[in-house]
């Protein structure tokens, strides 16, 4: 399945000169979002995931329904108020400024394996956040996974010490 045809791009979104990547045209069409969790779970299986963690928000989109098609489970990785129960955060720059994202202190047992799943890797700020998370749990990164990576902007460059995954690439 071509999922190219399946993002929507969007000139001057959020700011001129970028070229947003909708995914929710993709995520309607059921058989381009099955195909794209199953691709997913293909490319990530044989790591043997303990479970997912995906940051909010489209990290959920992503990491839930792929976790399900594993049959593991699925962690989420918030945004500050979020989380009922103790936390630990980081920090990640973005454009204009920082912001922070918390995961329970209890989310990973030492020494599982996680995959982080996440729908677009651009420059991996907000992904090597999570990877910070998951790394001071204690949890062993053995994949991430991405629908979309914006090879352009080097963002798997940041990530060069993982197994980094991707099913369509701009």
């Amino acid at each position: 399945m071509e999922l190219k045809q399946k993002i929507r791009e969007i000139k001057d979104f959020p700011q001129k000169g970028v070229c947003f990547k909708d995914i929710t045209t993709l995520l309607k069409d059921s058989q381009a979002f099955k195909y794209s969790i199953k691709s997913l779970a293909e490319l990530v299986a044989e790591k043997k995931p303990d479970v997912i963690v995906g940051p909010e928000a489209r990290g959920f989109i992503i990491g839930a329904p792929l976790a399900y098609e594993l049959g593991i489970g699925f962690i989420p990785a918030r945004k500050p108020g979020k989380l009922p129960y103790k936390t630990i955060e980081a920090q990640y720059k973005l454009e204009y400024g920082s912001d922070i994202i918390q995961m329970h202190v209890d989310a990973i047992t030492p020494g599982q394996k996680v995959v982080i799943a996440d729908d677009l890797l651009a420059t991996g700020g907000t992904i090597f956040s999570t990877v910070e998370l998951v790394e001071r749990l204690k949890g062993e990164i053995v994949a991430i996974a991405f629908l979309i990576e914006l090879t352009y902007l080097n963002g798997r460059e940041n990530l060069s010490k993982y197994d980094v995954h991707s099913i369509v690439k701009y």
